[in-house]
């Protein structure tokens, strides 16, 4: 089953600020979010968690 995180629990689990997740979204550093309604949208939870797993990859990648 998907779930859809809402954007304020998004930017909880990634711990930034609503404006700057937002900013990244626009910039696409961010998966976008999806439409739910005409007022209402939100984040994939795995795209999200993919989203952390490929920060976690490229922290490991760097020469220690």
């Amino acid at each position: 089953m998907k779930k859809i995180l809402r954007p304020e629990s998004t930017a909880q689990v990634i711990d930034t600020p609503l404006s700057s997740l937002y900013e990244m979204v626009r910039k696409g550093e961010f998966p976008k979010p999806v439409k739910i309604s005409s007022r209402r949208s939100g984040f994939l939870e795995e795209e999200v968690n993919a989203w952390i797993d490929a920060r976690r990859a490229e922290r490991d990648a760097l020469p220690a």
